[in-house]
């Protein structure tokens, strides 16, 4: 249940900040994150309506952006009521069976306002909707979180995961995933790659969004970041 983490992106409520904890807590999670948080953090209405999950606001890590917040987690899993025209995984709460949950996962959650935008989505590994009358897909935040942190308690007891870590191969971090994407982007602005320059925003989405999705491990991003490094060194000498 440790390797499990909740991340609210955003949060605009301090009720739903604290119905949060209490949800988590009622399924026997503990790892709560909040990024750039609205209110205060933490607060007496947090407090407060956290009831008997107080520990858990305590301990809750304010993060100021997304890439800090997911270093540490090698499986991003964003949850969306919208579908998204990207190239990205799209699952049902019910594959969530197929998730090795033995690596540090971690549920991205967005603001109550406007949920989770592109550039949020493509630092996650697949989007997740959960199934809600068509005509009213809505959710409030805590809502949302209780619901999966119930399924995913039910698949972690029932040891319905079917997945073995490899003890031969680790997958990287998001960590190691950010250091060698930042490598690659840091070469290609040397390189006056993003031009047009109103077009280098979308650009850099669509590249993080690649690295992202792809479930590389710690030596592939070794090897990325070494031809990444190997062809500007190329491109210096030779210019």
């Amino acid at each position: 249940m440790t390797s499990v983490s909740f991340i609210l992106h955003k949060p605009q409520l301090s009720e739903n900040i604290g119905a949060c904890a209490r949800a988590i807590k009622n399924f026997n999670f503990n790892k709560l994150a909040v990024i750039n948080p609205k209110p205060t953090f933490p607060n007496d209405k947090i407090i407060a309506t956290s009831v008997g999950a107080k520990e858990i606001i305590k301990s809750c890590k304010v993060y100021e952006n997304l890439e800090s917040a997911i270093k540490n987690v090698d499986y991003l899993i964003a949850t969306s009521s919208r579908f998204r025209n990207k190239n990205i995984k799209h699952i049902s709460l019910n594959e969530l069976s197929k998730i090795d949950f033995s690596k540090k996962i971690a549920f991205l959650f967005g603001s109550e306002a406007s949920g989770l935008s592109n550039n949020e989505i493509v630092y996650a590994n697949c989007t997740m909707q959960i199934p809600t009358n068509p005509n009213f897909k809505s959710l409030n935040l805590s809502h949302s979180v209780i619901i999966v942190a119930q399924v995913v308690s039910t698949l972690i007891n029932l040891k319905k995961s079917k997945y073995k870590k490899s003890q031969k191969i680790k997958s990287a971090s998001k960590n190691e995933i950010q250091a060698m994407t930042n490598l690659c982007i840091k070469h290609l602005e040397s390189r006056n790659f993003f031009k047009p320059s109103e077009k280098k925003p979308i650009m850099l989405e669509n590249l993080r969004s690649i690295f992202y999705k792809m479930q590389l491990s710690e030596k592939e991003t070794r090897i990325l970041s070494s031809v990444f490094a190997s062809l500007a060194k190329k491109g210096r000498l030779t210019k």
